[in-house]
């Protein structure tokens, strides 16, 4: 009885051992640098660790041309099978999410989701030329005829932007199947026949481990800054904190905190093309805000830098781009931000122009204090707790203990007069 405990227990162990992988890789958001080498990644370890399969769960409005690029090589580059699965149910594989769909060995759909719209656009909004649409089109036929897909529709999809349903892309052979979850689509796949690149593959799913994949947090926050409503906000309070430490010089945290978000809004930038135009309106805007501080003007120079900051942020990303642009609630919100911040920092300024010297030698004039020695006119005087040398103004002499006012300084020394006789003429 013991011996066959042992042997049940090494051919379960045994099992597990060898027991295939399949990897699910979530893939939501904008096509970017960041969700791309995420992929990319985990299509690597797949390798690596010898997965039986790979899934892709889609749900994109599209993104860059180059980091879907990047995606497809590595699905068509790949040694295991990769499945692409619409996912969930409302979600949708629009223009990049396309391409990559049509590079999978099999098109899962997820029901309520749909495909298509893959017209390609310039990040500024502006209609590419045929050149670049023939060269799209192209692309994607290439790519449905690898997988065995509808050619002349995908075609369509690129010049003509159409996007059809669930229902109809299986109809249509842009899909294999309507699939909600996991685990009913590996049921359809296994013992299934993929007809690959590197030639065809059976798929063994039965008894197999299945391994979901999220972005880390770095990544997820990579990703995130990545929409430029976000870099825009960290670009605007990122200034913020600059402007602020540098009217408020030795506090340290905002200007800390400032550069740390002008340097993500710059990265999330830097795989973005902007206009030059807008980024230099910005620029102006920011130099008008310094020199509204510098040298008020009664909010002149504070509403032209408004005025900038309006135009720059509509024309950074033009408003054009499907997937790059800047809401216009986030525009109207941060201008109105800012302007409270400068109204704030002027209101600052103002405040301590018309406020009392509290430091140097015009704080000392006016300021009360204890006579220490016996003044005969000279001795020495307690002036805001420190000692000083000090004469009296008239030649008078003070007796230690009285109260005195500082009438004014010369070099080192105060001036001063008896408080009592300060009262006496008011």
């Amino acid at each position: 009885m013991r011996i066959i405990k042992i042997i049940i227990i090494f051919a379960v162990l045994t099992f597990q051992l060898f027991a295939g992988e399949v990897f699910v890789i979530e893939l939501k958001g904008v096509v970017n640098p960041i969700s791309a080498s995420y992929v990319e990644n985990w299509i690597s370890q797949a390798e690596e660790l010898k997965a039986e399969l790979v899934i892709i769960q889609l749900d994109t409005p599209g993104g860059l041309d180059s980091s879907m690029r990047k995606i497809v090589q590595k699905i068509l580059d790949s040694k295991v099978p990769v499945v692409t699965q619409i996912y969930p149910k409302g979600g949708r594989a629009a223009s990049a999410g396309l391409f990559i769909a049509m590079a999978s060995d099999y098109v899962a759909m997820a029901r309520g989701t749909n495909m298509g719209a893959s017209h390609p656009v310039y990040l500024d909004g502006g209609t590419v030329s045929e050149k670049i649409t023939n060269d799209a089109a192209a692309y994607i036929r290439s790519l449905a005829e690898k997988s065995g897909k509808n050619m002349v529709w995908a075609e369509e999809a690129v010049r003509k932007s159409v996007s059809i349903t669930e229902t109809e892309a299986v109809k249509l052979n842009a899909a294999d199947t309507i699939s909600d979850t996991v685990d009913d689509l590996m049921l359809k796949l296994d013992g299934k026949t993929l007809k690959r690149l590197k030639g065809e593959v059976k798929l063994k799913l039965r008894n197999v481990t299945v391994k979901k994949i999220s972005m880390s947090g770095w990544e997820v926050v990579l990703h995130v800054i990545g929409d430029p409503n976000i870099a825009y906000i960290l670009l605007i309070l990122g200034v913020f904190g600059l402007i602020f430490e540098f009217t408020s010089p030795g506090t340290f945290v905002p200007g800390i905190t400032g550069g740390v978000f002008i340097i993500l809004s710059l990265y999330s930038m830097g795989s973005i093309s902007v206009s030059f135009a807008g980024a230099a309106f910005l620029l102006l805007a920011f130099m008008l805000f310094i020199l509204e501080i510098k040298t008020p003007s009664y909010g002149l120079i504070g509403i032209a830098g408004l005025l900038s900051l309006i135009l720059g942020s509509f024309l950074i990303f033009n408003p054009l781009s499907p997937y790059f642009k800047i809401s216009l609630p986030v525009v109207f919100t941060m201008v109105l931000l800012t302007g409270g911040f400068f109204v704030f920092i002027i209101t600052i300024g103002v405040s301590a122009l018309k406020s009392k010297p509290v430091s140097g030698i015009a704080a000392l004039i006016g300021a009360k204090g204890e006579v220490k020695t016996d003044m005969k006119p000279s001795g020495i005087v307690i002036v805001n707790k420190e000692d000083w040398s000090a004469e009296t103004v008239d030649g008078q002499n003070l007796e230690k203990g009285e109260k005195i006012s500082v009438v004014s300084v010369d070099g080192i020394k105060l001036i001063v007069k008896s408080a009592q006789s300060t009262k006496s003429e008011v």
